[in-house]
Formats: C-alpha cells, structure tokens, sequence
C-alpha cells in the first residue's frame, strides 16, 4: 500500500480539551455569531469586511495585522462588521508549495501536521482572546472542521472545493455562514446546487461516525471570478453579475439570498491593488439598486502588513508567501472608505 502511516494525531475532542476556549470568550463568540447572523437574514444592515492576508504564514505578524484592524474597528463598528481572514490551510493548484499552517507551522521546515494542528488553533483563540475578533478560515479538509469548529465565524468553501459532495455535506451542520465560491469554469449554477445542498439536511458518514445534519440556512454565494478555456480572468463583480445572480436566486428555493464579493483572485487577475477599485464599483452597484443593495452582505479582501508578495526565505515581515496583498495603509484606507459609503 502506497500510504506512509506517520502518526496517530490526537481526535478534534482531544486537542480541544487540551487547548479550551475559556466560558467568557465562547459566549463572546455566540455573541459575535448572533450578530454576523443577523447580516444574512435580513435582521441587521451592517456590511461584511472578512479583510486579511491570502495565508496565515506566522503568528507574530498576523497578530500584529490584527492589532491594527482591532483599532479601525473602534472607528467603523456602528456600520461594519470586520471579520479577519485567518487561513490556515492553503489549496494548491498544482499540488505543490506552502499549504498554510496546519501543514507547515514554520514554512521553512517540514510539514509538522501536529504542531500545525496545535498551531492554527491557539492561534484562532488568541485571536478571540487578545483583540476580540472572531475568525474566518477555509474549509479545505472538511474532517478537519472539528478542530476549529468552537472557534470559526465565517467558513469559506473554494473554487475548486464547491463541487465535492463531503465539503457539501458537512456545511450543513455547520452553525455560522458558509460561503460557497463560484468554479473556476465561472459556473453560477455550481454554485447554487452547492448552496441548495448545504441549506438541507442529510445523513453521511463524518470521521468514522453516522451523522445527520438539519441544514445551514446561512450558507450563501462568494463571487471570485472565473478562468476562461484559454485561462484568462473573467470578472464577475460588475453589476450584470450581480444581477444575474440575483436573478437566479429568485428562481429557485434557497433560503436567505446573499452573496459576497472576493475583490481579488479571477475579480482582479491577482492584480490586488485593483481590490481598491473593485469594492468600490460594488458599493456603487449596491447603491444603485435596492434589490443589489440588500443581496450584496459584504466583501472579501486580501490584505496584510506589507504589499505584493514574496518567495519563501525572503523574510520581509508582514509580506504575503502565497497571493499578493493590499498594503496596511491602502487597506486601512479602504476599510474608511466602506463605512463612508454604507
């Protein structure tokens, strides 16, 4: 058999008791899930910002990065609820380079899948616990989700995932807002059969257990672009897209309509200055339509200390290691920007 057995890792219920959220912080946690919640089912008019780096490469400069965002915060929190992007596992295209934290703690030595485990989720806490934020992660392994489970806000479901019936399936037990990304083929309905199935119970098999779920009412759409057969960018953020998939929404029997907007990856061919640009047009569109205004919860944006990206051993504090990011400055300037316009 071709599989090298490593090691034994410790189940979700182990490594949970062994690193516990503390009482006051899990209710701050029901709290700040009570109030994003209320975004996607009508209930509030606040705007989404899920606002961080593309990979959460090293805990001292996100925290830093996050220290920031706590302090705009302050500023924007009557309007905007700020959700920082805590990715710790990263999809490769091609199968290869730095799959985030959970693989690499240190993404100068070997995967570690332990330590990472360890890692991502002290991390995740310290979030909650230093700067009173709650998180947002993708869910690339869906056996992993129990790890996270009591930590997580926001979950994402990539391009490349949204077809898979397990990360399909196990969104619908899922008790936080799942987004479900379009294909990379740039297929809408893909992307609603996703949404559908997650809004619905099932029963499958998860982590050698028999499990039922009831449905996820609050799993929705993530506009990011799409790629063409000659592998060119198509945006889909201008306003037709945003139409469109409203209009798709009201022919079929999905609960709560919602989508975000992903400001970068196929929206902006990787060009993350043009994130700017992008959240703007679509504040734009959601000001010229009552319809797009109350379908349109938020945006995504990939951003971190430092502009641009790096290779691996460049070490420049603060730079992303896999997509390129909006700077500090142009993001903190955005963030203004947002809470202008809402």
């Amino acid at each position: 058999m071709s599989f090298v057995y490593k090691s034994l890792l410790p189940t979700p219920e182990e490594i949970k008791a062994e690193f516990p959220l503390a009482p006051e912080f899990v209710q701050a946690k029901a709290e700040k899930d009570k109030e994003i919640a209320d975004v996607f089912m009508g209930k509030s008019t606040k705007f989404l910002v899920i606002i961080g780096p593309c990979s959460a490469d090293r805990e001292d400069a996100v925290c830093e990065y996050i220290g920031r965002l706590a302090r705009v915060n302050e500023q924007v929190k009557d309007k905007l609820i700020l959700i920082p992007r805590v990715y710790t596992n990263k999809p490769r295209t091609t199968g290869g380079g730095y799959k985030g934290m959970l693989h690499q703690p240190d993404p100068e030595k070997k995967p570690n899948m332990y330590e990472g485990l360890v890692a991502i989720r002290k991390l995740h806490m310290r979030v909650i616990q230093d700067y009173g934020f709650t998180t947002a992660d993708e869910m690339l392994y869906p056996e992993n989700l129990s790890y996270l489970s009591d930590v997580l806000s926001y979950i994402a479901i990539g391009a490349r995932s949204v077809e898979n019936q397990q990360h399909r399936l196990a969104s619908s037990g899922v008790d936080v807002p799942v987004g479900m990304k379009n294909p990379t083929s740039g297929d809408l309905s893909v992307m609603l059969n996703a949404v559908y199935a997650a809004q619905h119970g099932h029963d499958f098999i998860f982590r050698t257990w028999e499990v039922e779920t009831k449905g996820n009412p609050l799993t929705h759409t993530i506009l990011r672009g799409a790629v063409s057969k000659h592998g060119q960018c198509l945006p889909n953020y201008h306003y037709e897209d945003l139409e469109l998939l409203y209009s798709l929404y009201q022919e079929r029997d999905l609960l709560n309509p919602a989508c975000i907007v992903d400001a970068n990856h196929s929206n902006s061919n990787k060009r993350y200055e043009e994130q700017v640009r992008i959240v703007k047009e679509v504040l734009h569109s959601r000001r010229h339509s009552a319809d797009i205004h109350d379908f349109i919860k938020g945006v995504m944006v990939e951003s971190y200390l430092e502009s641009g990206c790096q290779k691996i051993g460049e070490h420049i504090y603060g730079k992303s290691i896999t997509d390129p990011c909006l700077g500090w400055k142009e993001s903190e300037q955005l963030i203004y920007d947002i809470a202008e316009s809402i």
